[in-house]
């Protein structure tokens, strides 16, 4: 590429010499001619030498010769270069607007302009008027030799120019470098800084950061996953293995063996409830096609589920109704587990003696399925967390009842996978109300099914 430049450097600069000598030339022709036509005769040529010597004052490349047009007598020459121009030049025809190039005998080269042109009194003379283009060439020379030896140091600067300018480009992508060689499971919370990135690299950071932040988030929930199901573990696998110890510690009647082992069935059928919820609970949240849309009659579904668990109704003297409709596009059996476990739920927290209520409608664009019992009241703390994995108001009564804490966690999964969510709320007065909330695209047009 600099070589390049030098090539067309001196191309342009040959040309721009060409142009000045011949502009030159022609100016100092155009003056001849006129000093030609003042002068009276022939004979008056010698006496008025120093008008042409003016001509070539501070102009030591210029060579005038005049020739009689008719004899082709040399009738005056300032210099060694004007006699040699005419033998060199005297078959070239006598064209003004002619420019010849020859070499002389000293090697120089040399630009004539030869033409003829009238005295006062009518005469022709000729004339050979040469440019010496020694200076012009030693300043292209000059450029060459220049360019030669400065080109290793201009490639040089260009080389560190290039490399200055993408260090200090690829400056922030270092940034990204340390950082992500720095990232590993205990520095997940590290953030790359976006401030004085070009627009360019300022989006990706943003995005950089938001990967790290969904990364670390994910992390956490596995480390808090981990540390949840092996806490909930623990009590159930303890038990078997205290029982099963002290079982062993003896001899034992067969009645009491198998005491101990339906004890132990107990024990192992909670263990895979407990398994099989926090499978669950991982696929919805992974998204790994759990859901199976098709229209789901919300009416319907909840009244299979209050016939379902009418029995536990009716030990504790409940009433549970059904009030509303509404049609969306669903996983039926994903639906009936989600109302299955607020209804659930609100049975075994309802007062005695009370109603549980199931009201469905289409509100604000959202198909909802509420359901509302009356008991002790969720303090707002609880409200904040209720539906975390195994979190529990009463941890001591939900064990007893066999809740494991995962019911409210499974539901808002659930809801998730469809798009939508579920609320909670709880008034002073004592009734507490979870909604499930299904976006209006899975509504069916006018709930049918």
């Amino acid at each position: 590429m600099t070589g390049g430049a030098i090539v067309i450097g001196f191309y342009a600069l040959a040309h721009q010499l060409d142009t000045r000598s011949s502009v030159e030339l022609l100016g100092k022709r155009d003056l001849l001619e006129h000093v030609l036509s003042e002068i009276s005769s022939q004979e008056a040529i010698s006496p008025n030498k120093h008008r042409f010597g003016d001509l070539l004052i501070g102009h030591d490349d210029l060579h005038l010769a005049l020739v009689d047009s008719s004899t082709g007598q040399n009738i005056l020459s300032f210099s060694l270069i004007a006699e040699q121009s005419l033998p060199a030049l005297a078959p070239a025809p006598a064209n003004a607007d002619s420019v010849h190039l020859w070499t002389a005998s000293t090697g120089a080269q040399l630009r004539t302009v030869s033409a003829s042109a009238p005295l006062a009194d009518g005469r022709m003379i000729r004339y050979y008027l040469s440019l010496d283009r020694r200076q012009d060439n030693r300043l292209l020379a000059g450029f060459v030799k220049t360019s030669l030896v400065g080109w290793p140091l201009m490639l040089l600067v260009v080389a560190l120019g290039s490399w200055l300018i993408a260090r200090t480009s690829l400056a922030p992508l270092r940034r990204f470098r340390r950082l992500a060689a720095s990232v590993g499971t205990q520095s997940l919370s590290q953030r790359i800084s976006s401030s004085g990135l070009p627009t360019e690299l300022f989006e990706l950071a943003e995005e950089f950061n938001s990967m790290l932040k969904r990364i670390d988030e994910g992390y956490r929930r596995l480390q808090d996953f981990s540390g949840e199901l092996a806490h909930e573990m623990r009590t159930p696998v303890a038990t078997l293995m205290g029982r099963t110890q002290v079982a062993l510690s003896r001899t034992r009647s067969l009645s009491e063996f198998r005491e101990v082992l339906e004890g132990n069935v107990e024990e192992l059928e909670r263990l895979t409830r407990l398994i099989a919820d926090m499978l669950f609970i991982a696929s919805a949240d992974h998204g790994q096609g759990l859901v199976r849309h098709e229209p789901v009659e919300l009416s319907q579904e909840a009244l299979r589920v209050a016939d379902y668990l009418s029995m536990v109704a009716e030990e504790r003297n409940l009433r549970v109704s059904i009030d509303g409709a509404a049609t969306v596009q669903a996983d039926r059996l994903l639906v009936q587990r989600a109302i299955t476990n607020l209804l659930s739920n609100a049975l075994r927290h309802a007062a005695e003696n009370s109603n549980v209520r199931l009201e469905i409608g289409e509100h604000d664009g959202y198909a909802t399925l509420a359901v509302a019992n009356q008991g002790e009241p969720i303090a707002p703390e609880h409200l904040t967390r209720i539906f975390d994995r195994f979190y529990r108001i009463d941890s001591g009564r939900a064990r007893l009842d066999g809740g494991s804490g995962l019911g409210l966690a499974i539901v808002r999964s659930i809801m998730a996978a469809h798009s939508g969510q579920v609320k909670a709320r709880s008034s002073e007065g004592g009734e507490t109300t979870f909604t499930l909330m299904f976006r209006a695209t899975d509504i069916s047009p006018s709930g049918a099914p």
